[in-house]
């Protein structure tokens, strides 16, 4: 295993790379001309090489004694799926996908690469950069060309790196928009509803979940015991932000309806004869039957959140989406309209994630149960938006659950995992999920919560 380990390892890494991060590690930095910034010139993309010493981030061990882990490289290009995002591309997938979509190639289409790599333009990207690495650091962390050398020195500040162009990852809000600039989607970077039937994955998101099943490469800095319920709530609150924004300009200017933005399950599901259609002993309130209504599954667990939050915001919340509801799910409403009652619905919500990234709302043991509970009690409406709302209510569940067994014990975990793993297995066949179902395992879940 450890030779497998060294041997993934040395092939992420060519000569260049390396003798460029031996340079930065014995602190040959300022007098280098390679590595020294040149404040008039863009900063520049160096490439995930440039983290990979030993002695910087390219350790095998985690480090306890220093700021960082110093393993972060060898956790990413070992570990980290996105490591890998760039040669999913050619896969069988990938390929018949290019195909229908009419591009020539996955691995050369700026719409994959937008996603799948850090497609920037040839005068950002450094003579290290290699385009096929796939998702790395500076995705995330920003161009490193101006912070790569000086951010090792003993009394470096983080600040001093913002300055220099590093993205401000500790800003709950910033980090959860810089997550789902692909796993939600921006003007430039998007799934609509021709990927999606070209067979892309569709996206969904939530930050505490995802945090949870990535390898950990970093410290956290906050030391709040329940900064993990903050991250969950500042993460709901920032993709319910950006679906908003992406219906309105949509709205305003692109196919209208796309579809990408409303339940996909109304529409794609397991046929079953009438009688057992959970769908249709259901009905469908508050629209006309055989419209597909808009995807409520990025609000309605985070109204249980904000409701505990900000009373007051969550009504207005609660108001305009009814409105933004409405006008999507009836399709043949005014463009400008959609638009217009979106971005308020957006603004809103931005207000509550600023909010509830702020110091001055405190998560705690209380507040997470009490949110525990009003999820699961709210069982059926949850159920019946479908199985988005279903996917968003159990992903939650578990982040909440994860966090609160950190701090404290219920006693009855072993139970509670288990009706968590019965509500991840009812979403393993989409098509066929069951809102009926899933509502009477829900409140399974909620009996066994003190």
């Amino acid at each position: 295993m450890e030779n497998s380990f060294g041997s993934n390892l040395n092939s992420k890494r060519s000569g260049a790379r390396a003798l460029l991060t031996i340079a930065i590690a014995v602190g040959s930095l300022a007098g280098n001309p390679i590595l020294a910034a040149d404040p008039a010139q863009a900063p520049k993309y160096t490439g995930p090489g440039s983290c990979s010493s030993p002695a910087c981030h390219g350790g095998v061990q985690d480090r306890t004694e220093t700021s960082v882990l110093q393993n972060e490289y060898s956790t990413w290009v070992v570990r980290d799926k996105h490591a890998q995002a760039y040669t999913v591309l050619t896969n069988p997938l990938g390929t018949r996908m290019a195909k229908i979509l009419g591009l020539p190639k996955p691995d050369t289409a700026p719409k994959c690469l937008a996603c799948h790599a850090l497609d920037v333009p040839l005068e950002q990207r450094a003579r290290t950069f290699d385009l096929t690495d796939g998702v790395g650091c500076e995705n995330c962390h920003g161009p490193a060309s101006a912070w790569l050398g000086p951010h090792t020195a003993r009394d470096w500040k983080y600040e001093k790196s913002l300055e220099l162009g590093m993205y401000n990852t500790r800003d709950l809000v910033k980090r959860s928009e810089k997550c789902l600039s692909c796993h939600l989607g921006t003007p430039e970077k998007f799934v609509d509803h021709e990927m999606l039937a070209a067979g892309h994955p569709d996206l969904y998101f939530e930050l505490g979940s995802f945090m949870s099943v990535m390898p950990v490469h970093w410290k956290e800095v906050e030391k709040d015991p329940w900064f993990a319920v903050r991250t969950l709530g500042v993460g709901q609150a920032v993709q319910l932000r950006e679906q908003l924004r992406r219906v309105a300009r949509e709205a305003q200017g692109g196919i209208w309806p796309e579809y990408a933005e409303l339940e996909c399950f109304s529409c794609h599901h397991s046929l079953t004869a009438a009688k057992d259609s959970w769908r249709q002993d259901r009905g469908y309130p508050g629209r006309r039957p055989g419209n597909p209504p808009l995807n409520l599954a990025r609000f309605v667990v985070f109204r249980k959140i904000i409701q505990e939050a900000d009373r007051g915001a969550a009504q207005q919340l609660e108001s305009e989406m009814g409105r933004v509801y409405s006008l999507v799910t009836a399709l043949n409403s005014d463009r400008r309209q959609v638009a217009s009652q979106a971005t308020s619905a957006a603004e809103t919500a931005d207000r509550i994630a600023q909010r509830l990234a702020g110091v001055q709302l405190q998560f705690d043991q209380a507040m997470t149960l009490r949110l525990m509970k009003s999820i699961a009690g709210d069982a059926e409406s949850i159920a019946q938006q479908g199985e988005g709302s279903a996917e968003q209510a159990t992903m939650v569940m578990d982040s909440l659950f994860i966090a609160y067994n950190q701090n404290a014990h219920l006693g009855n975990e072993a139970q509670i995992k288990a009706a968590l793993h019965t509500l991840f297995e009812q979403l393993k066949d989409q098509s066929a999920y069951h809102a009926f179902k899933f509502a009477r395992d829900l409140r399974s879940l909620n009996s066994l919560l003190p």
